[in-house]
């Protein structure tokens, strides 16, 4: 694959890449680029987190030795109570594996390391002290405001601060020419541009892929239960939470579109395979559709209806959670320990 074909693997289904002419001198000089991504091990993880599971294997595919950063540290700086963080690790530490397994990756070109493995050194922990004198209070809060949760207010805490400091550090410490997240991260990824050459380090590629939308209201989150669908729900579960999902006729502003849109259909890209929507002939019969552009201006124009969309979205959610539902006695009992 030459450089511009892995270049627009790299960058499809991005929201931004700062910059891309960064990253296209990597993909030129660097064999291999090393990219990472940090998911901090707190509330339980959804299906909006197949968004980056499956940019990572697109990194995989395009070249890069891909790290992701289980860190424990940073969830207990965001909130997890100390008492349970090493239970929440041994959550994370088998589910996420399971969420690559689904996308059929080689878990054998995958490293997975544990924060508090090597931000407790000493060198380390020299560095947050280094950099804390370097950034700004102002500036720190600025960077965690959309990702760490009680940082203003009179009850912020100062574990909030030190978030993305530490996050700066990762990029270093983890030996990474880019590093990976959600457009939520924008703000740290550029706090760590601003920092690095502070300790007279290169700065690092920012890759964001987007956020999906909850099943209500905007934001998937951990903390919502029904603006999510959680990796251990039951078909049954699964297909009730679709099914109550918002999704107006018409109007493609909503979750269940945008994962259709970036997990679903790019799958269905990649296996050479279509989407299906089944009906009875009484409606029509089935209909197909080879991208998600397709699938959109159908349903813009109320061709496709809602009730058929959802159900053909829940069994796709369905068949990518199967390999999970297969664990599943042994995650709800690591589940019920964590949480």
């Amino acid at each position: 694959m030459d450089v511009q074909k892995r270049f627009e693997l790299v960058k499809r289904n991005t929201a931004e890449i700062v910059t891309e002419e960064e990253l296209k001198d990597v993909l030129k000089k660097k064999k291999p680029p090393v990219a990472y991504l940090g998911t901090a091990i707190t509330g339980r993880p959804h299906i909006g987190y197949f968004a980056w599971v499956l940019k990572m294997a697109d990194l995989m595919n395009a070249g890069f030795k891909v790290k992701i950063l289980l860190a424990d540290l940073h969830g207990a700086l965001d909130n997890c109570p100390w008492d349970i963080l090493d239970k929440r690790f041994k959550y994370y530490k088998k589910i996420i594996p399971l969420m690559f397994k689904a996308l059929d990756v080689d878990l054998s070109k995958l490293e997975f390391v544990k924060g508090s493995d090597y931000e407790l050194s000493k060198d380390y922990c020299f560095d947050i002290l280094k950099m804390s004198s370097l950034a700004s209070v102002r500036d720190c809060k600025k960077a965690a405001s959309q990702v760490v949760k009680n940082v203003e207010g009179e009850g912020a805490k100062l574990s909030g601060l030190i978030y993305p400091i530490m996050q700066t550090l990762d990029e270093e410490y983890l030996g990474v020419d880019m590093q990976v997240g959600a457009t939520d991260q924008r703000k740290i990824f550029m706090f760590a541009r601003e920092n690095h050459p502070k300790m007279n380090r290169k700065p690092r590629i920012g890759l964001m892929v987007p956020m999906i939308p909850g099943l209500v209201g905007k934001k998937m989150s951990s903390s919502d239960a029904g603006s999510k669908i959680d990796l251990l729900d039951s078909p049954e579960v699964v297909e009730k939470k679709v099914k109550n999902a918002e999704c107006v006729a018409g109007n493609p502003d909503n979750g269940l579109m945008a994962f259709l849109k970036y997990v679903i259909m790019t799958l269905k890209l990649d296996d050479k395979q279509n989407f299906i929507i089944e009906r009875d002939e009484k409606y029509g019969g089935n209909l197909e559709y080879k991208t998600y552009g397709e699938v959109e201006k159908d349903f813009i124009s109320k061709k496709l209806h809602p009730l058929d969309l959802k159900n053909a979205v829940a069994k796709e959610i369905n068949d990518l959670l199967s390999l999970i539902q297969k664990n599943k006695k042994e995650l709800e009992k690591l589940s019920r320990e964590a949480y």
